[in-house]
């Protein structure tokens, strides 16, 4: 008899546990934000993005487009959805947050804020490496929706100088 099903069962728990341990920490890092509420926000930005390894000046220029930086912000979607603070964290989350012990009256918080959506910008990073889809499905996995998305925060980081154009792109 084979001991390729306890093997692969074996690496599925550790897969599993693996996976635990990351959002654990995740969450850790949210709730080390709540407790530095006070910390300046740039140095949210800074140390969320630190935190997930993702780029904070991506992180900045989302929350340039999707509020003007609005801590309070609170936005209702058609869908019946709501998003909440300076990232628009929306309420398909909510269920995952509180489960980990982040309510989601803790992301008017700006700091909280920042902390999931560097988690959240994270997770579409693992689905689809460090690329504009990437950041695109961070607001949606549609394709159309996702590329304006993407193309939208490019604009803005230009702008910032933050980002080069590319010269053959732009003619």
């Amino acid at each position: 008899m084979s001991n390729e099903p306890f093997i692969a069962v074996a690496a599925m728990r550790r897969h599993a546990t693996h996976a635990r341990h990351a959002v654990r920490h995740a969450y850790a890092a949210f709730a080390l934000a709540l407790v530095c509420g006070a910390a300046h926000a740039d140095d949210c930005f800074n140390q969320a993005a630190a935190y997930q390894g993702v780029n904070p000046s991506v992180l900045r220029a989302v929350a340039w487009f999707e509020s003007r930086g609005d801590a309070s912000a609170i936005n209702r979607n058609a869908n019946g959805s709501i998003d909440v603070g300076q990232l628009q964290i929306n309420s398909i989350h909510f269920g995952d947050l509180a489960r980990q012990g982040v309510p989601h009256r803790a992301l008017t918080d700006p700091c909280v804020n920042v902390y999931v959506a560097a988690w959240l910008l994270k997770q579409k990073m693992v689905k689809y490496g460090n690329t504009w889809r990437a950041i695109g499905a961070y607001h949606s996995e549609s394709p159309r929706l996702r590329d304006a998305y993407a193309r939208s925060i490019q604009k803005i980081l230009v702008a910032w100088g933050e980002l080069q154009v590319d010269a053959q792109k732009a003619d």
